[in-house]
């Protein structure tokens, strides 16, 4: 019987924690250096994967980068919260900006063509947020989620600068199939699109175009052009009073 190092779950925790922590805190960085390549090291050697020094040392190379994009991304849920007070409740309350974090963490591990420690980093993630994020996606600059559960977005998904989504949304494929994992399955979202709560936007060949918004509870099946407003539209009946009684 095959034995799988599932025990690594823990340590991929601690080490995405700490991680995360290093990001944003001096004091963390300095603390938690040694032990996050250590770390590394033996979860790449855990996964049988090659390379491991020079894999980090790309690695923390891009961390600088990540910090920028998430720096854009904690202003952009500043300057669309009113909820919001100030950037330093972004950084540590909002599980939102904490989901981002994570993916831009794993999307960076994900493009060195290592897989799986990215994929449990993001269901560490998913499992605190509800936001489920796949590593392989790739999403622009100053990118928003407000409130966030139950958000999933797909592999191949492509996300633009200045987007806004909501709780709910799914980006997924509109098949789901083995010998598809090659192919683009997931829909392509323009520069400053927002799509509200709940709206489902399926296929690899699907273009939500610039400008647009995309409505609460929608169904996508087929590309939207810039500056569409796609909405769902329901009709409320109002039963009349009957002694008094609805």
């Amino acid at each position: 019987m095959k034995s799988y190092n599932v025990c690594l779950k823990d340590t991929v925790k601690t080490f995405t924690k700490r991680l995360f922590y290093s990001l944003f805190d001096c004091e963390q960085e300095e603390a938690h250096g040694e032990y996050l390549e250590k770390t590394f090291l033996k979860i790449l050697s855990k996964l049988e994967i090659e390379n491991g020094a020079s894999l980090w040392g790309t690695f923390k190379a891009e961390l600088p980068n990540i910090r920028r994009q998430l720096d854009l991304d904690a202003i952009a849920f500043e300057s669309n919260d009113p909820a919001s007070h100030c950037l330093e409740e972004i950084y540590m309350a909002y599980p939102g900006f904490h989901a981002i974090s994570i993916y831009r963490l794993s999307h960076a591990l994900y493009k060195l063509n290592i897989y799986i420690l990215p994929r449990m980093m993001s269901e560490y993630i998913h499992g605190i947020t509800g936001i489920d994020i796949h590593p392989g996606a790739t999403i622009g600059e100053s990118f928003y989620i407000d409130h966030g559960t139950g958000i999933v977005i797909g592999e191949t998904s492509v996300i633009g600068k200045d987007v806004k989504i909501y709780q709910g949304v799914t980006l997924g494929g509109i098949s789901v199939s083995k010998s598809l994992a090659s192919t683009k399955r997931h829909p392509t979202i323009d520069d400053n699109v927002c799509i509200y709560a709940n709206a489902t936007i399926l296929g690899g060949d699907i273009v939500i175009g610039k400008n647009s918004i995309i409505g609460a509870n929608v169904w996508i099946t087929q590309s939207v052009p810039e500056n569409s407003l796609v909405t769902y539209q329901t009709e409320i009946k109002i039963r009349p009073k009957k002694n008094g009684i609805r």
